[in-house]
């Protein structure tokens, strides 16, 4: 008899919460509160304002939509034509250094065969007249390379933007 008091005993008691165990809470309930909206009939003249006014706002998206995407394509010709025109460019650029360097080695060596004083001057000299008249030359035709890349790619962009700003107007 004594062992069945000690099990009912064990089954009433409740199990000890651990030291660092906090007890659990239960949150109220609350339902949010149901309103109903009253039907109220718009009247006509508000309802035709509120249709031609979501109309134009469809339109005008369109309109910038297109405007935007053409923008968009504009600008990636115009980098596309900025990028080839930078790469000619440079090209030139290479190309009359390397006219100058071979120029100075041919002068260099012409100088180490040279006999006389005079030699030397008359060396340094045309060298010089010649090197002058390609620098002038290159100088040119690296300016009118950086005209036509300018040209090139300012004149779509002012173009297109004035088209743009006439279809949005």
């Amino acid at each position: 008899m004594a062992e069945t008091n000690v099990n009912q005993n064990a089954q009433k008691a409740k199990p000890k919460a651990a030291a660092f165990e906090t007890p659990k809470l239960e949150m109220p309930k609350f339902e949010m509160p149901k309103f109903e909206i009253p039907n109220v009939e718009v009247p006509a003249a508000f309802r035709e304002f509120a249709e031609k006014g979501v109309a134009q706002a469809k339109e005008n998206y369109e309109k910038f939509k297109s405007i935007a995407e053409e923008t968009t394509d504009l600008m990636e010709d115009t980098y596309a034509t900025a990028s080839k025109g930078v790469t000619d460019y440079g090209a030139k650029v290479l190309e009359a250094a390397r006219v100058n360097v071979n120029a100075a080695f041919d002068f260099y060596g012409e100088l180490l065969g040279a006999k006389s004083y005079a030699d030397v001057v008359e060396l340094t000299s045309g060298y010089a007249r010649k090197q002058f008249d390609t620098v002038t030359a290159q100088t040119k035709d690296l300016a009118l390379a950086a005209q036509k890349v300018a040209t090139e790619t300012a004149e779509p962009i002012k173009e297109g933007f004035t088209s743009a700003i006439r279809k949005a107007a």
